[in-house]
């Protein structure tokens, strides 16, 4: 027979296990929802090349000698040979990802590349991006024949000189050249650059890049590099809050600089030395 105090105490007891289970619900779907609503955590990038074995870096394939398709059709260039060295510093398998001007902030961005090559420093850029040091020289400078002797500003008097109307290479000329200097402008590049090899100027004025390939693809003009203008080196572009990685590539930089590789690299594709000032 059962008492009114044993099922008071019954009553108490399933009492206290509703409210135990509620108490364990509630807190497994706080659980659930505080799982749902967290930010995921960020990934590392470079644990995330080691733990694939893969590094993609976005380069340049039309941007000669920075990158091209070689005559066995695959990329070759500058950018190139300096890919190859990140990866082989990271121990992983270098994925070449072809960007263009127009996307290639994008595929950074979304993670389609782990990286960029061959991106100039601008304070735009900085406010989504960062750099490394940088690796690379790109800066406007005055080519012409061996014969001519011209070592600075002072030696444009009098000389006849080609540049692509209304581009960066023409401020900078047109701001040093004496008065006595001849600028002749050509609505493209192509149009300065046929002046000069035809002898239509004796000086032109474009980026290292373009005098670089100049230089090897036109050797019966015998043409050099005079003195240097405007400069915007090239850096490594890398995602923000990437601090492991940004170190991992300034030490791989800083040590090919020291060890020669980057100048053998500058001389291979640029036909000049690495600048002692990079």
């Amino acid at each position: 027979m059962t008492t009114p105090d044993s099922l008071t105490l019954r009553v108490r007891r399933v009492r206290r296990v509703l409210a135990t289970a509620a108490a364990r619900w509630a807190l497994a779907g706080i659980a659930v929802v505080s799982a749902v609503v967290a930010p995921a955590a960020h990934a590392d990038a470079l644990d995330t090349i080691a733990k694939s074995g893969v590094v993609r870096i976005g380069v340049f394939e039309d941007y000669p000698p920075f990158g091209s398709i070689g005559p066995d059709m695959k990329p070759e260039g500058y950018d190139i040979d300096v890919a190859n060295l990140i990866g082989k510093a990271l121990n992983a398998k270098v994925e070449l990802v072809q960007v263009t001007g127009d996307n290639r902030m994008a595929y950074l961005a979304d993670h389609k590349a782990d990286m960029l090559l061959s991106v100039g420093e601008t304070p735009e850029r900085e406010k989504v991006i960062e750099f490394s040091q940088p690796y690379a020289p790109y800066y406007l400078a005055v080519f012409g024949p061996k014969s001519l002797p011209v070592k600075n500003a002072g030696d444009l008097a009098g000389k006849t000189i080609s540049v692509a109307r209304g581009t960066l290479e023409d401020l900078s000329v047109t701001r040093i050249a004496p008065p006595t200097a001849t600028i002749k402008r050509f609505d493209d590049p192509n149009g300065a650059i046929s002046a000069f090899l035809s002898g239509q100027v004796q000086l032109m004025v474009v980026g290292n890049d373009v005098g670089a390939t100049i230089l090897a693809r036109h050797p019966a003009n015998d043409p050099e590099q005079k003195f240097a203008l405007f400069s915007s080196p090239d850096h490594v572009g890398l995602n923000k809050n990437e601090p492991r990685l940004k170190q991992k590539i300034d030490e791989t930089i800083a040590r090919a600089r020291k060890d020669g590789t980057m100048n053998a690299i500058s001389v291979k594709w640029l036909r000049a030395p690495l600048p002692t000032d990079l």
